[in-house]
């Protein structure tokens, strides 16, 4: 019988999160585990057969203690909380009372067995508040499925250059400083090409009225064929613990301008550029000095470094899953 491995996550409407998390499950590992996606709900009034648990929701006062009945009632399983969501981004934009919050992390990683980073930026930053024991944490750089992007074909240079953004519209994402900087460059031969839906949608539209270089294109359900029409993507967030987009970009061979902000700053090695966050300036003139000439290049070694990324992130999976599960 397969070891069954629980994944509890509220919001399925997370989309890297879910993307990352459905391309798990339905890898050639659900030959050895049992992998099952669930909500912490019913779980936390009973007991389970579940090998493992893994978290997949923000951690809060409330979740702590859900999390603390849970573990108590199921003493056979291994806890493993998967950090998505906080950084040292995060901690910069939305903590005011940092001692606060990190006492609630520690105490939810300090109940857990495991606690998995998903990028080098945020095992840095876990580190460095001591948020976690060193022996239980694990870093497993998330990644995706990629096939149908490395399948991308080059796209010929043509004025206008599209720029393409996409993700759910929310602060996090920094929409609306990338309409700043495009409101900076309106004689620029670039179109920008927005994908996607959210809370704050009716803003980013209203802050893009008058911009005759910005189309929003709405939700996205193919994100290979939208990057089929775009020469660069720009990943313009306030706070990103991995930044899948930019990994699903580089397969797809195109360049990358990204934040230089927690994980992100691990996108670009060679093939794209690191800009501040909230700086609408700086964001337009790196779109506006996209380097044309260059762009096949760069979006070759963008390739090259995200080839095997799928399979050495299955790979440490199924090397962390065998430990625990021993």
């Amino acid at each position: 019988m397969k070891p069954r491995i629980l994944h509890l996550i509220s919001d399925t409407k997370m989309g890297g999160i879910m993307s990352a998390l459905k391309s798990l499950t339905t890898s050639y590992l659900k030959d050895k585990w049992d992998f099952v996606i669930g909500s912490s709900k019913k779980l936390s009034n009973n007991k389970s057969s579940f090998k493992v648990i893994i978290f997949h929701d923000s951690r809060n006062w409330k979740r702590l203690l859900k999390l603390l009945i849970i573990k108590l009632k199921n003493p056979q399983s291994q806890i493993v909380i998967h950090e998505h969501h906080y950084s040292e981004g995060f901690v910069q934009c939305n903590v005011p009372n940092k001692s606060r919050f990190y006492l609630m992390l520690k105490l939810s990683y300090g109940l857990a067995d495991w606690v998995v980073a998903i990028s080098y930026g945020q095992e840095k930053w876990l580190k460095e508040n001591r948020l976690v024991s060193a022996k239980k944490l694990v870093l497993i750089q998330q990644c995706r499925a990629l096939n149908d992007f490395f399948t991308v074909p080059p796209k010929p240079i043509e004025k206008p250059l599209i720029v393409g953004a996409y993700g759910r519209f929310h602060p996090q994402k920094g929409f609306d400083t990338l309409l700043e900087a495009m409101k900076l460059i309106p004689n620029s031969p670039i179109k920008l090409r927005i994908a996607g839906e959210g809370d704050e949608e009716t803003k980013l539209k209203q802050l893009a009225q008058g911009l005759n270089n910005v189309e929003f294109i709405g939700r996205v359900d193919n994100v290979p064929e939208f990057l089929q029409t775009c020469d660069a993507v720009a990943i313009p967030s306030r706070w990103e613990p991995m930044g899948i987009v930019g990994v699903e970009a580089k397969a797809a061979g195109r360049f990358v301008i990204a934040t230089e902000i927690d994980g992100l700053t691990e996108q670009v090695a060679h093939c794209g550029v690191l800009v501040p966050p909230q700086d609408p300036e700086k964001l337009a003139q790196a779109i506006a000095s996209i380097p044309e000439q260059d762009i096949e290049a760069l979006a070759k070694i963008g390739r090259q470094s995200v080839e095997g990324a799928w399979e050495k992130y299955l790979d440490e999976w199924d090397t962390f899953l065998s430990q625990i599960t021993q």
